[in-house]
């Protein structure tokens, strides 16, 4: 394996040294934003923690699609949203009678409400949907973004609260596939990122009203698809800021959730200007450092959060170029980051470093891994495209990785693996699955 490059960050121009002083003499505290969560919730995509990881509970390892199942629902129309859990609200979208949906189920398997915000756009990718965006609540409303450009909050009733369309208002995207960035909460806003050739933008939206807050421009020039992206913002706090880290068009930029103004900026992230390196997979935090996926799955930089301006030179700690992931996004477990590659092959690294710890893989097929994992109860959950989802020991420190089952369940899976309240949450393309550790 090649090791990965620590990067000795350029000595600081003699006119900045004042201000370095500044910085070392102020401790910034930066750690994703704290929030009323629980264990019995997942308020949005990747979980309380950002990370796609549960700290809590015991969770299944073998069942199939018609054995060992609390429930299976069919659901109206193909999407590809990952589901999201508060108060004992199961949370979805799908498209219904051409029409964008969101639904809501209890832990039985009951639909509680079913409400429509407008007529649907539908999936371009064998892989994608017009559903793909998850829902993200902030214990009190529900808000949800469709590709047909809907965006809208309702409570967690169902009521519809407010709607707008993006692309009415601001244009129509131009990616290459099916949007994918899904809404992220600060304390006042709702927070959309949209990334695709000309007019990319960053924009909030006050979450009782739909009333925009403020909108800035974030387009960089690149390469072909290398200003596309489908990634998730991660709202978290820098210096007891409220901050909004995002990653796209080639950048990682973290912005002031007051006005979207930019804090700082890391660039340089292809030097070699190759083309169609569009960014999927988004990026996580771990303590300090952004663990960035980028390439094609060829490649991963540690950067480290913080600082002001262009931190392009000081920033990036380390860089991997032998690793990474395309499609899934990485996922974060007890001071660890676990990668699943798009064939399967796993790894376990030190966040600080980019060293890789261990490493294993999943069985192969003729599918790819499209899902993000899950990782809980010293397991991971990871789901392929052709419907298997497999559950893996990752426990210790050297890993002790073992492929614990192989899961069928009859039907193709994008979505993440939900664990929470010992409850598992699979979402295929026709229904929703619960399953419970016995």
């Amino acid at each position: 394996m090649k090791p990965p490059t620590l990067l000795t960050p350029r000595p600081a121009r003699p006119h900045s040294i004042s201000k370095c002083l500044l910085f070392a003499a102020l401790l910034i505290f930066l750690s994703p934003l704290a929030r009323a969560d629980t264990p019995a919730n997942w308020p949005r995509w990747r979980g309380p923690h950002d990370d796609g990881s549960n700290d809590i509970g015991s969770y299944p390892v073998k069942w199939d699609a018609n054995t060992k199942l609390l429930w299976k629902i069919t659901l109206p129309g193909k999407g590809c949203s990952t589901p999201i859990v508060q108060d004992g609200r199961i949370i979805l979208t799908a498209p219904a009678e051409n029409q964008d949906a969101v639904l809501a189920y209890d832990w039985a398997g009951k639909l509680l409400w079913q409400t429509t915000i407008g007529t649907d756009r539908k999936g371009q990718h064998q892989n994608g949907s017009g559903c793909n965006p998850s829902p993200a609540t902030d214990g009190k409303n529900v808000f949800v973004y469709f590709k047909s450009g809907d965006l809208a909050g309702l409570s967690l009733d169902g009521k519809l609260l407010w709607k707008t369309n993006l692309q009415q208002r601001f244009g129509k995207d131009t990616l290459y596939w099916d949007l994918g960035t899904s809404p992220v909460l600060t304390e006042k806003d709702v927070i959309i990122a949209v990334m695709h050739h000309g007019g990319s933008y960053l924009a909030a939206f006050d979450k009782l009203t739909g009333d925009l807050h403020w909108k800035v421009a974030r387009d960089y020039a690149t390469p072909d698809e290398g200003d596309h992206s489908y990634a998730t913002p991660i709202v978290y706090r820098e210096g007891g800021k409220e901050s909004i880290l995002v990653w796209g068009g080639q950048h990682l930029t973290s912005h002031d959730a007051a006005d979207g103004s930019n804090l700082w900026t890391v660039g340089d992230f292809n030097p070699q200007s190759h083309s169609n390196w569009v960014v999927v997979a988004s990026a996580m935090i771990a303590g300090d450092m952004a663990v960035v996926p980028y390439g094609r799955g060829s490649c991963l930089h540690g950067i480290k959060l913080g600082g002001s301006g262009d931190m392009t030179a000081t920033n990036r700690i380390w860089k991997r170029e032998d690793t990474g992931c395309f499609v899934p996004t990485p996922a974060g477990y007890k001071g660890r980051v676990y990668l699943l590659r798009d064939r399967g092959e796993i790894e376990c690294l030190d966040p600080a470093t980019g060293k890789k710890l261990w490493s294993g893989a999943l069985p192969k097929g003729h599918s790819s891994y499209y899902s993000s994992p899950a990782l809980t109860d010293g397991k991971i959950y990871a789901a392929r495209e052709d419907g298997t989802v497999f559950v893996a020991r990752v426990a210790g420190e050297q890993g002790g990785f073992e492929v614990l089952s192989a899961n069928d369940m009859g039907e193709r899976i994008i979505a993440a693996p939900v664990p929470v309240a010992n409850k598992l949450l699979i979402r295929g393309e026709a229904h929703l699955f619960c399953v419970a550790a016995e």
